[in-house]
């Protein structure tokens, strides 16, 4: 039965925490039709902000819908990237079918190259997100052995015992869809992430009409993004942005523009170049991944750029500073992006001075704000002038509001609602919201990685124990680097190590001479000389009461010596370095 309300008098204040999660279960209910269920497998994207992945399960069948990543937060010292744990999806290798993707940004496809070195299986999504995919294949060197499939918005896919509808949705990335995933057991509705923009850049406008054709259909479960479910109101429009470009770029007078966005937005790109043109402007770019995407897009027609518009950044001196715009990455602060360097007086080509003018064209991702504010106060510091999004409209979210959420719910009515794409408050915000718009509070699942939702006729359950979590892309290692590695880093970042240096007598079971002890980041050695003098005797005191004893082996002097000196370091200086004991026998 569809809940054909669209809205309901609320008793309970619409941000009052709903019941049904992990911490708070659902009340399980049996499965107990005999129709065959649809399983819903929850591999990332709950209770985070990234590394998006969900299987879809009917019968024999899987589909994979999206494969994401994040990046480390300030705990995982020397981690490059987060990818989702694929060991459900590599047990299940023969059942896989397709992996479908919503959109091109790093959260929705950065796992993939990883998860294509582990499985074969096809991809498939629109023109634009395959072009991007194809650029980290082959980045990885595995894109001739991968199969990329071009869909396109209304196209349908039959995959196993699948079918799978394409519809058309806006976002801060052009080609963005939502997929309608049909099986015996119903149409499950996930939105990838979208917004309602009744304007955008590229003048497509959301199949809106198409989701109020599924909710009459009848649409089991919607799956919808909660990233922007505390915001109330209504997105605003991307071309509010290149109205704000206009009147900055006047503004800047003579001053040379340094413009910080997501190298994906292509969009925000666009207008930029669009306003460089009308104000005499050469384009240059800064950073890597800004120039591949801009590569890309523009050969598959997507950017538009006039002939002779962009220069190389080499060529930045032939020209005034009111001649240029600079588009940048590092609109996150991240470490080596290359606003970073600007503001830290590292870049190669650029030097920040009191004529330049920065805009940065992005709302710091929930954790950035400190790396971000510190990139700000450095360039201001070099007598930048710094804009930001507090400042003026130079930045729109890609995620809809309330009122959006809110209308997709009215056009769907889904029998059942599962929130993604946000951390814990974003899930519970957007239940509420959808518990406001007459969705009964038992039909409101709110799930975590490693959960499984089961749908059989009028019965659903929900249960945990698959294999999900974070797997640590370091370098070339993936996997490699744990919790122990990671503890052990941030001990020595916080108390250093220290090394001490032993040379055994094995025949006579004798300290050949006094340990040498070596510290990296614990203390100044030549001012603590006293100290490490005391430590030495007493390592030494210690390794030769273990040699004298009957039960001598070389472990159990390292270990003696590193328990010992650990308690003696923590005693005179309230520090826990790492103690390394290295024993050479002769």
């Amino acid at each position: 039965m569809q809940n054909t309300k669209t809205k309901r008098t609320a008793t309970k204040k619409q941000d009052e925490m709903p019941l049904y999660s992990k911490r708070s279960p659902v009340k399980k209910k049996a499965v107990t039709s005999k129709e065959k269920p649809v399983k819903v497998v929850f591999l990332g994207g709950l209770n985070e902000i990234g590394k998006n992945m969900t299987l879809f399960e009917y019968e024999d069948d899987i589909i994979i819908l999206d494969c994401g990543l994040a990046f480390p937060d300030s705990e995982m010292l020397g981690v490059d990237l987060v990818i989702p744990d694929f060991s459900y999806v590599e047990r299940n290798a023969d059942k896989l079918r397709g992996v479908i993707i919503t959109h091109g940004h790093e959260d929705h496809i950065g796992g993939l190259a990883y998860l294509l070195k582990t499985v074969k299986v096809p991809v498939y999504s629109t023109k634009l997100t395959i072009g991007l995919i194809e650029g980290k294949l082959k980045e990885h060197k595995i894109l001739e052995d991968a199969e990329l499939n071009v869909i396109k918005p209304g196209e349908k896919l039959k995959l196993g015992k699948f079918e799978i509808e394409a519809i058309h949705v806006n976002h801060s990335i052009p080609d963005s869809l939502s997929y309608a995933i049909k099986c015996g057991a119903g149409t499950i509705l996930h939105t990838g992430d979208f917004k309602i923009d009744t304007t955008p850049i590229d003048g497509e406008v959301m199949d809106l009409a198409r989701f109020a054709e599924l909710g009459k259909e009848g649409v089991l479960c919607l799956l919808s993004d909660s990233t922007n479910a505390e915001r109330e109101g209504y997105s605003a429009s991307e071309s509010k942005v290149g109205d704000s470009f206009g009147n900055l770029f006047s503004k800047a007078g003579g001053r040379r523009l340094i413009i910080a966005t997501f190298a994906s937005n292509i969009h925000r790109i666009q207008q930029i170049i669009d306003v460089a043109e009308k104000t005499g402007r050469k384009v240059v770019l800064s950073g890597r991944s800004l120039e591949n995407v801009v590569k890309i897009s523009t050969e598959l027609g997507y950017l538009k750029i006039p002939e002779g518009l962009l220069i190389g950044i080499e060529r930045i001196k032939n020209y005034t500073d009111d001649q240029l715009v600079i588009i940048t990455t590092g609109s996150q602060g991240e470490p080596m992006s290359a606003l970073t360097r600007m503001a830290m007086s590292e870049h190669r080509r650029v030097d920040i001075g009191a004529n330049d003018y920065v805009i940065i064209s992005a709302t710091p991702i929930p954790g950035n704000e400190k790396t971000i504010g510190k990139v700000i106060n450095e360039l201001i510091k070099l007598g930048a002038h710094v804009v930001y999004e507090k400042m003026h409209e130079v930045h729109v979210s890609g995620h809809a509001y309330q009122e959006e959420l809110k209308l997709m719910m009215a056009l769907v009515k889904p029998k059942y609602f599962i929130p993604v794409h946000g951390e814990q408050k974003h899930l519970r915000r957007h239940a509420a919201l959808a518990e406001l718009m007459g969705i009964p509070r038992e039909n409101i699942i709110i799930g975590d990685i490693g959960s499984q939702v089961e749908f059989a006729g009028d019965t659903m359950r929900v249960s945990t124990g698959i294999p999900a979590g974070r797997v640590f892309v370091d370098g070339y290692g993936v996997g490699d680097v744990g919790s122990i590695v990671l503890r052990d880093r941030k001990l020595l970042s916080q108390d250093g190590i220290i090394v001490i240096s032993f040379v055994i007598d094995s025949v006579s079971r004798e300290i050949v001479s006094p340990p040498e002890i070596t510290s990296r980041g614990f203390v100044y050695v030549k001012e603590s000389e006293e100290l490490f003098n005391a430590a030495s005797e007493q390592a030494m005191n210690i390794a030769q009461r273990v040699l004298d004893s009957d039960s001598y082996d070389l472990n159990a002097v390292r270990n003696r010596v590193r328990d010992d000196i650990s308690k003696f370091m923590y005693e005179k200086t309230k520090r826990s370095p790492m103690v390394l004991p290295v024993i050479l026998e002769v």
